[in-house]
């Protein structure tokens, strides 16, 4: 093999340049910035400035909102989770396992993931209305109550996640459909000819044979639930009452609406360590189960 000269490997360098300039100006820079924000006093409504330490991070612990907007997360997170998970599992199984139309339902499936979330919102605000929606009118065609989507507090979260659901459960399913093609065709039919019906073979082999699949979509799932913004943001701007106020729908409010951007900063920041400290703890538990497997 031909040896690169010290002179080639410097010139290659060069080719380099463009990305870590971009990297450092987009990323490094930002997150520098934001930390040392995160200990002043800045504010969108003066341009005094101090340097006050942690009393920033102090006060978010103290928050009782925040711990309120941080609950709605956790509730989001879980309950939207959970079926696109398991949903996007048995639709990709059905697919698999010879539907008929096998084009039509991938393409049914996965299409909304594509559509921009501004697209996503105005579609879903529009049957979502109370007037004219179309869902309130066919429930008042046959003679229900209508229901007050959007602007019910117990109920508005609910709206919220059905929204997430019908948009983002396309990833998981091509992820899943992915994994069920992938495996074998003579495992199947060595598990048939030991007399294996179509549920044991889908608990007895694909089950197992996903597990992989199925824990890189919980830690993906979990840490794109969390981060939950753009829909709340465009349906309901967290409320009504702050009952669908995430964690980054209060930053947000925090530090463009009530202009405390050193306290917004702190608060990102803090959730930004509890979004890294529960990757590890995932990213843990996949090695763990690769080498059990």
């Amino acid at each position: 093999m031909r040896r690169h000269t010290p002179a080639a490997s410097r010139g290659a360098l060069w080719f380099a340049v463009p990305y870590a300039i971009s990297f450092a100006l987009f990323l490094l820079w930002p997150i520098v910035y934001g930390l040392w924000m995160s200990i002043t006093d800045q504010s969108l409504a003066t341009t005094r400035l101090n340097i006050i330490g942690l009393d920033n991070y102090i006060e978010a612990l103290g928050d009782p909102e925040l711990w309120r907007a941080l609950w709605t997360t956790v509730v989001f997170t879980v309950v939207s989770s959970v079926p696109l998970v398991a949903l996007a599992l048995l639709l990709a199984y059905l697919v698999a396992t010879g539907l008929p139309g096998q084009w039509l339902w991938r393409l049914s499936f996965f299409a909304p993931y594509l559509l921009p979330v501004s697209v996503v919102t105005g579609i879903w605000g529009m049957l979502y209305a109370n007037d004219f929606g179309l869902i309130n009118g066919l429930l008042a065609r046959v003679g229900a109550e209508q229901i007050p989507w959007l602007s019910d507090k117990s109920i508005a979260l609910w709206a919220i996640v059905l929204v997430t659901l019908w948009w983002t459960i396309g990833f998981n399913f091509l992820l899943y459909l992915t994994g069920i093609q992938a495996i074998p065709e003579h495992v199947y039919e060595a598990a048939q000819i030991d007399g294996a019906g179509p549920f044991r073979r889908l608990w007895s082999v694909t089950l197992p044979m996903l597990r992989p699949t199925t824990i890189l979509i919980i830690l993906l799932q979990l840490l794109a639930s969390m981060k939950v913004f753009d829909q709340v943001f465009l349906l309901t701007a967290g409320g009504p009452e702050g009952s669908t106020r995430v964690v980054l729908q209060y930053i947000y409010d925090v530090g463009f609406s009530g202009y405390r951007l050193g306290y917004s900063a702190a608060v990102s920041y803090l959730f930004f360590a509890l979004i890294v400290l529960i990757s590890l703890v995932q990213v843990a538990l996949m090695r763990r189960t690769s080498k059990e497997a």
